[in-house]
């Protein structure tokens, strides 16, 4: 089953419940999927590395909107927000602990032969490669920097 059905039988059945948090996100999802789909060299098809980053990056949005959102102590935005991360965290593959992290990490900065901060750039490229759809970006930089210090 596509990640496209998937968001489709669950919007039905978020239909059905009367889910509104659940639609808002499952919409949301497949807003961008459609987006995804139509864009130039995309051939109407969605892979699951495509499919993966796109959750990401929402996820990501939601995040920083989350965060503005309890600065100016908007409490009820923030709520829909935490709502719709839920939801879409659903369909992201498994997220590494931070030791599986860490350790995977380490394994990387071995085989890159890093052993400074100003081999960041080598780690990084590798990392995001291996690590893609299994961790947050930022948590990869952050760790990197400290393994490398």
């Amino acid at each position: 089953m596509t990640l496209e059905e998937k968001i489709m039988a669950d919007m039905k059945e978020a239909m059905k419940s009367k889910n509104e948090a659940a639609l808002r996100g499952l919409r949301a999802i497949k807003a961008e999927i459609i987006k995804a789909k139509t864009e130039p060299g995309a051939n109407g098809q969605l892979s699951e590395e495509t499919a993966g980053k796109m959750l990401q990056k929402m996820v990501k949005q939601r995040r920083d909107s989350l965060d503005i959102f309890r600065q100016q102590n908007r409490e009820d935005l923030a709520a829909k927000e935490v709502e719709e991360i839920a939801i879409i965290e659903q369909f992201l593959p498994k997220q590494l602990s931070e030791e599986e992290l860490k350790a995977a990490l380490q394994a990387i900065i071995a085989e890159t032969g890093a052993s400074s901060a100003a081999d960041l750039g080598k780690v990084m490229g590798l990392a995001t490669k291996k690590l893609a759809g299994q961790a947050d970006g930022k948590a990869i930089s952050t760790l990197v920097k400290t393994l490398l210090s």
